[in-house]
């Protein structure tokens, strides 16, 4: 009995650093962040995005973090359909369209004019920061898949009070398993 203890005993902790290796790696790996520089009304903001880079095709709840977002200007986030650069070209379609009932979590909306009295919605934080959680899949509906059809990335984008500014448009490219 004592040859075989001594034999798993310098086994246990080899297998346990590559488990803290294995386990550290998809971590770092599965966050990034997307930095963009942007002026607006004369001030410099420095926005990050940060978000998975992939997801379960069939579904999935992920948080997505941001920093340096002008404060009087609404985003939302939510996974979309793009094409091009960020500020390029507006993205669209979204997961969930217009959810303004906040029944499918695809989308958030982050303002500190309105924002947290509706359905998935808050107010920004100080620096101009937000956490929140979104629901992401491939299939964003009407023949559009992400990876298969379209390119998709979660991203930030001005609200409804400004939808055609793409100065807020950040993406962070999303890969579906």
């Amino acid at each position: 009995m004592r040859t075989r203890t001594r034999a798993l005993l310098p086994a246990a902790p080899l297998m346990a650093a590559a488990l803290t290796v294995a386990l550290a790696s998809s971590a770092s790996a599965a966050d990034v962040t997307a930095k963009r520089t942007i002026t607006d009304g004369g001030k410099t903001y420095q926005l990050a995005l940060t978000g998975p880079n992939s997801a379960a095709a069939g579904g999935a709840n992920v948080t997505v973090s941001g920093t340096g977002y002008n404060t009087g200007q609404g985003v939302y986030v939510g996974l979309c359909a793009v094409d091009g650069a960020p500020g390029a070209n507006k993205p669209t379609p979204c997961l969930g369209g217009q959810d303004q009932s906040g029944t499918t979590g695809a989308s958030h909306w982050v303002s500190n004019t309105g924002g947290g009295t509706v359905p998935n919605s808050s107010r920004f934080g100080a620096n101009g920061s937000f956490s929140v959680k979104i629901h992401v899949k491939a299939d964003l509906g009407g023949g559009k898949v992400c990876g298969e059809t379209v390119e998709c990335a979660i991203v930030t984008r001005a609200d409804h009070f400004d939808s055609g500014d793409r100065k807020y448009d950040v993406h962070i490219p999303v890969t579906f398993q």
